[in-house]
């Protein structure tokens, strides 16, 4: 959600993992227990948006949900797209869709952060660590 905000708007804004955790809390949803990404892009959606990580700071523990704190959304999404499960090459075309362009990565670059690697390509049609079995991503 950070990198398609950036893609939209121009700016890196660092998004409350907080709020999720101690408001996000329905169905399969348990804070620090986990949850879906798409019940939290759902959530996001009906909720209006997300707050700054300035805003409702990480914590590292399941809390209760601070509405004062959520209550100034900094980044909207339209919804979600899921990508095609077992698929590598549909993961790959969701990430550039998604949230990752050349201008994104000059941005992370230029505040110290990076990509991690994962081997693409593997053998077991889920990808390597499971990555491509479930995955969805943002869409502004």
């Amino acid at each position: 959600m950070e990198g398609i905000t950036k893609l939209k708007t121009g700016k890196l804004i660092s998004l409350s993992e907080q709020e999720l955790i101690d408001c996000d809390v329905e169905g399969e949803d348990g804070g620090c227990e986990g949850g879906l990404m798409d019940n939290a892009f759902t959530f996001i959606r009906a909720k209006g948006g997300l707050a700054t990580e300035a805003q409702y700071p990480y914590q590292a523990q399941d809390g209760t949900c601070n509405k004062k704190r959520s209550s100034s959304p900094a980044a909207k999404i339209k919804g979600y797209e899921d990508v095609p499960a077992n698929s590598e090459r549909a993961l790959m075309s969701g990430v550039f869709e998604g949230s990752c362009g050349t201008e994104l990565d000059h941005a992370v670059t230029a505040v110290g952060y990076g990509y991690m690697r994962i081997k693409k390509d593997v053998s077991e049609t889920e990808g390597l660590c499971g990555l491509a079995m479930e995955a969805s991503y943002p869409t502004a």
